[in-house]
């Protein structure tokens, strides 16, 4: 189940990469349905809050009526940053799952882990899900992205 919900996650990232966008996507799921997806939109929108986890939990309190996510999973193609992961906790989601580390910006325990903070709520983590397919359309974006700069 968790694989079929990466994959749905991967796919928002192919439209981001498709935009020349950070190649990130996340869907929220509410017993076992996708209720909310969503793909970085920082350069699209020119707003640095646009990530993929921001716009889908938008979208899932949007469809919900509601800032309170509890029972909701988040799978993410990138592990969560320090925005997104406050966003997340914030909103109570239940689980995040998420394929690829951030190395730079991981805050689900690669960089530092938000989620140990003494918090009101506590999320489950799991992580390396579709872990070398999320971790390759990154690397393949920005392999491109520096051979396209370095040919200008």
């Amino acid at each position: 189940m968790e694989e079929k919900f990466m994959k749905e996650a991967l796919k928002e990232a192919k439209k981001a990469k498709d935009k020349n966008e950070v190649p990130v996507g996340a869907v929220i799921v509410l017993n076992g349905k996708i209720i909310a997806r969503g793909y970085n939109k920082r350069e699209t929108k020119k707003n640095s809050l646009c990530h993929a986890e921001i716009i889908a939990i938008n979208k899932a309190c949007k469809k919900l009526n509601n800032f309170r996510l509890e029972n909701c999973e988040l799978y993410v193609t990138l592990e969560p940053c320090t925005m997104c992961a406050g966003a997340i906790i914030q909103s109570r989601i239940k689980k995040v799952i998420y394929g690829a580390k951030d190395e730079k910006y991981g805050m689900a325990g690669t960089v530092a882990n938000v989620f140990e903070l003494k918090s009101n709520h506590k999320v489950e983590i799991e992580k390396g899900i579709l872990e070398s397919q999320c971790s390759n359309i990154i690397k393949d974006f920005f392999k491109v992205l520096r051979e396209r700069n370095k040919n200008k």
